[in-house]
């Protein structure tokens, strides 16, 4: 397993990392989490991400206990604040209040004494947000995070917290996850500039475009059982995907993967690991054999008659604006 700095700090994260977004407390099962999680240990991964508010709190519980009996200092574990976690008004957002409650939750839910990056999973406009940095900084020098991150900022509010985190003096960002795949771009244009320029590292989540890229959804013909465009919460997501349009243009990936002695989640998940401002991608499985298959694109580089080749056949369907 490749390791690469996070951004410009000293933090070293695996080059693929493991989410369960939309697997663990909910998808399968707690013995189906943990023999992923085994597995994702097994193939070198020691990052592992997640969310107070995936599977209603149940997810970082999951994890917590998956990874029970490992050494504290040879895993990476992420998670973010933001979404509710609970009814009341204050259960929600990154005022200080919610940031400070919300991060004893997670702690108590993982079953350790600190993350190693608490990330703000989407930006608060009811906050000011000299609030939501300073309650950042203190949970840093509490020790309960040793840094910190944001997810789905726009360039123009990644640009306002660095420059209002060096005026207060207050620890700075070092990671951005955003979704980033070969059908995703919308970071390229101007995060991914602004990024390399300030020194924050990319966690790019769905770098299989939520499976799209991996093959498994054919034009004309209804997606697999137990796929996320058959679960109600999950088809939402996805649907714009599901255009038989991108389906078509993403089965053709399959003969260039092959020539290339790859499979298609294996190309997709290169591809993004090739853009130098991306620190890890992130994988989630529903089996460990998935996990072991995939880990293995972290070993991959990409020429670039084959880069260009990808790019020339995707270019009609791959979107460029924020997604939503």
């Amino acid at each position: 397993m490749e390791f690469r700095q996070l951004g410009r700090s000293g933090l070293k994260i695996s080059a693929i990392a493991y989410g369960n977004w939309v697997t663990h407390g909910s998808q399968i099962d707690e013995q189906g989490a943990r023999a992923c999680v085994h597995a994702a240990l097994d193939e070198g991964i020691t990052t592992f991400d997640t969310a107070d508010a995936y599977a209603a709190t149940k997810a970082e519980e999951v994890l917590g206990r998956a990874l029970k009996g490992q050494r504290r200092e040879g895993v990476e574990i992420l998670t973010k604040v933001y979404f509710p976690t609970g009814p009341g008004a204050n259960d929600r957002g990154l005022s200080r209040k919610h940031i400070l409650e919300s991060i004893n939750g997670s702690l108590k839910r993982l079953g350790c004494d600190y993350v190693d990056l608490y990330q703000a999973h989407r930006f608060d406009p009811t906050t000011p947000l000299e609030e939501t940095l300073r309650a950042f900084d203190d949970v840093v020098r509490q020790g309960k995070a040793l840094y910190v991150g944001v997810s789905e900022w726009t360039a123009d509010q990644i640009r306002a917290a660095v420059k209002t985190a060096a005026a207060m003096g207050l620890d700075r960002i070092v990671s951005n996850q955003p979704q980033y795949s070969l059908l995703q771009r919308a970071i390229e244009e101007e995060i991914l500039p602004l990024c390399a320029e300030v020194g924050i590292g990319q966690i790019a989540w769905s770098p299989l475009a939520q499976g799209v890229l991996t093959g498994k959804y054919l034009p004309g013909s209804p997606p697999p059982q137990g796929s996320r465009a058959t679960d109600p919460a999950g088809r939402p997501r996805i649907a714009h995907l599901l255009r038989d349009e991108v389906l078509d243009t993403v089965q053709k990936l399959g003969p260039v993967a092959r020539e290339a002695g790859l499979t298609m989640s294996q190309l997709a998940l290169a591809w993004v690991l090739q853009n130098p401002g991306v620190s890890s991608a992130i994988i989630g499985a529903s089996r460990p054999d998935q996990i072991r298959q995939n880990a293995a694109a972290a070993e991959v580089t990409l020429d670039a008659d084959l880069m260009k080749t990808v790019d020339d056949l995707l270019g009609g369907v791959v979107n460029r604006a924020v997604p939503v």
